[in-house]
């Protein structure tokens, strides 16, 4: 079966790293959503201004086209994605029954020192307030979420989400 998994959660929190040791362990393929970005939003955000609604519509809209195509070919595929509101997340269920979310979940400060460690090419650590500022974590209704502590080691964040069988 296939499936389409979002790897959700604020810049920092690992989507990236866990998507790439995630996609061989359950036979997926990985595309980082940061790629799938208009210049226009790179350059945006390169600058320190936080992406708008209406900026994230067309991103958020081929997100889920690559998954829905994904799906289509039997193949299951995992995008890196911040999805941070719920209506993020409902427009990436649109047309979209096989989804899954994974949240990976960190504190302000674990994210904000690991950011400061590394380098990425247009999300500066001075936007991480906004992201939190935006993040609405999933509740219980959103039943198709799958939440993960990121304060333990890449191995167990992987181990706990192959484990979960989110493939449909």
């Amino acid at each position: 079966m296939a499936s389409f998994i979002i790897l959700m959660g604020v810049s920092g929190s690992g989507k990236t790293v866990i998507g790439k040791a995630l996609a061989p362990r359950i036979n997926a393929e990985f595309i980082d959503g940061d790629n799938l970005h208009s210049q226009r939003n790179v350059d945006k955000m390169a600058s320190g201004i936080p992406l708008t609604d209406a900026d994230r519509l067309d991103w958020l809209q081929l997100i889920a086209k690559v998954g829905r195509e994904h799906v289509a070919h039997g193949t299951t595929c995992i995008i890196a994605c911040s999805a941070l509101k719920k209506s993020y997340r409902n427009l990436l269920r649109t047309d979209n029954t096989t989804i899954r979310f994974v949240y990976l979940k960190g504190s302000f400060d674990l994210i904000h020192d690991r950011i400061a460690k590394r380098s990425h090419q247009y999300m500066p650590s001075s936007l991480l307030k906004s992201q939190f500022e935006t993040l609405e974590e999933p509740l219980d209704d959103e039943r198709d979420v799958l939440t993960v502590s990121i304060d333990q080691s890449i191995p167990e964040i992987v181990n706990e989400i192959a484990k979960a069988d989110l493939i449909s």
